[in-house]
This record gives structure tokens, C-alpha cells and sequence, in this order.
């Protein structure tokens, strides 16, 4: 996992798809966008947009991804995200791994928390376990967009 803020630059080279992953949430004015799927790169590099209200951990599943990383950032509200390593110990809830590239378990070993505020990021890898969308301090709602980057644009070089 990665953890920073849309408005620092990055320390390192990352991947080209991320670097434009990144872009892509530097560049966008989020107030104008209806939620929806915005392509970046076809089904390679493409964004959710979601408006969502934040819920108490319990009620929200643990999940991790196989074909893409995740980016989660937040365009606006706050949020905590639950964040742990895929020890293989966890039990499935559900799997919908084929259908949309999700698993959920029923809970996650090791939970620890990370706070979202607006122009927050998270990367997450497919070993990371992450729990989205969590109250932080109150119900709140909150505009996220996701960023799906296929692992196979991993292995591409950097800029």
C-alpha cells in the first residue's frame, strides 16, 4: 500500500500507470463529473466515480482485488479505510472474482486504520486487504473516486 496526498509530489519514480493514475486525479475538477466510469485508458486505466455515505466498519466488508490495484481518492468528506496484509486467513464472504474482480471476507486479520481527508490517496496492491468508506468521525457523505489500473500496465517502464 501507498498512502499520500494528491497535492505533494511524489517522492520516487512510480510505475507510468500510476503516474497517470495520479495525473488523472491532479488534473480533474471532481465537482463537474457525474458518478459513473471515466476511461483513461480503456478497461487498462479507468476511474469510478462514487458518492457514497460513510457507515461503521462493521457494516462495510473487507475486500481485496486480483486484476487491478486500487487508487481510493477522496475528492471530498472524510473517511477512515481499514487496511491489512492478505495473510490467506481470512474467510470469504463472497467471491466475485470473475464478475468484477472482488473478494469480500467476512473480517480481516491485523486491521489497522488510515484517516482520509480530501485529496487523500491510497494505493492498494492485490495482497492488500482494505476496507473503504468508514466513519471517521461522523456519518459523512463523501465523493470517492476509484482509479482500476491493471496489474499486467505494472510491468510497463517508468516515465
Amino acid at each position: 500500500m501507498i498512502f499520500g496526498h494528491i497535492a505533494q509530489p511524489n517522492p520516487c519514480r512510480l510505475p507510468l500507470a500510476i503516474e497517470k493514475a495520479l495525473h488523472f486525479l491532479r488534473t480533474t475538477d471532481f465537482t463537474t463529473l457525474e458518478p459513473g466510469v471515466v476511461e483513461i485508458e480503456g478497461r487498462n486505466i479507468f476511474a469510478q466515480v462514487l458518492d457514497l455515505t460513510t457507515k461503521e466498519p462493521r457494516e462495510n466488508r473487507p475486500e481485496v482485488h486480483r486484476r487491478y490495484l486500487d487508487i481510493q481518492f477522496l475528492a471530498w468528506g472524510e473517511e477512515k479505510i481499514g487496511i491489512a496484509i492478505d495473510t490467506g486467513n481470512n474467510k470469504i464472504s463472497e467471491s466475485l472474482l470473475e464478475q468484477r474482480d472482488i473478494i469480500f471476507y467476512h473480517d480481516s486479520e491485523g486491521e489497522s486504520f488510515i484517516e482520509m481527508i480530501p485529496g487523500s490517496y491510497a494505493i492498494f496492491f492485490p495482497q492488500d486487504v482494505h476496507r473503504p468508506a468508514c466513519i471517521k468521525n461522523n456519518v459523512c457523505a463523501i465523493r470517492k473516486v476509484v482509479v482500476k489500473v491493471a496489474v499486467s500496465e505494472m510491468n510497463k517502464a517508468t516515465q
